[in-house]
């Protein structure tokens, strides 16, 4: 039966929805040409290859932070609303089937360690990134799991600290933080992939009054 971690506060805590947004109004920006960026989750809008502009910044502060050998590979930045309410449904489904003792609570908890509820989804603000590391021609390093892989297919290889990956994914998750930590962005532990800036997750990570970007759309 799944159970929830209680070291880990997930974006479905009260907390995060409680914090106010002051929309700075910065612009998504296009992260291609910029930053490498990987076609797996592309859309026929491009909006997964924009960011707010904030937000790319950081990531190219922190591309040059990278050793030799290193980059960042994006795969995914904004997701328009309905998309990010159809994934968090799709995947809370999934989850009541697999585990048909879960209540309506709990099952909206649970996929929130995989997915972000929509009212909080910080994809939705164009402030979070979903990104690995790759070698110079492009091919990923090992980093324990594959980006998107879910806590049940993984078995919790997923979690940024889970203890069942190998010591070179490990070596590699610490290369990725020791690069985004120091530019601003902040980890969602259950998704080593997932860091954002700017949001209201970031916001309660960092001890910021409010979020600076909320829910927004492409121009």
């Amino acid at each position: 039966m799944w159970q929830a971690s209680s070291d880990i506060v997930l974006i479905s805590d009260p907390r995060v929805a409680a914090i106010p947004v002051r929309e700075c109004g910065e612009p998504l920006a296009d992260v291609r040409g910029r930053l490498r960026v990987d076609s797996r989750m592309a859309d026929a809008e491009g909006a997964y290859a924009h960011l707010r502009a904030g937000l790319l910044a950081r990531l190219e502060r922190a591309e040059r932070l990278l050793p030799d050998g290193y980059h960042l590979l994006v795969v995914e930045g904004y997701r328009p609303i309905a998309t990010q309410r159809r994934i968090f449904e799709e995947y809370r489904t999934e989850l009541q089937a697999t585990f048909p003792e879960m209540s309506p609570d709990e099952s909206y908890i649970a996929a929130s360690r995989y997915v972000s509820p929509v009212e909080v989804a910080p994809h939705t603000a164009g402030a979070a990134v979903d990104l690995t590391l790759c070698a110079p021609d492009g091919t990923e390093y090992d980093m324990g799991t594959q980006v998107d892989d879910n806590p049940e297919q993984s078995d919790g290889a997923c979690y940024t600290a889970a203890p069942n990956i190998s010591a070179e994914a490990r070596e590699n998750r610490k290369i990725l933080a020791a690069a985004l930590e120091p530019a601003g962005l902040v980890n969602y532990p259950t998704e080593w992939w997932h860091w954002s800036y700017g949001d209201r997750y970031w916001a309660l990570a960092t001890g910021a009054s409010a979020a600076l970007y909320g829910p927004t759309e492409l121009p």
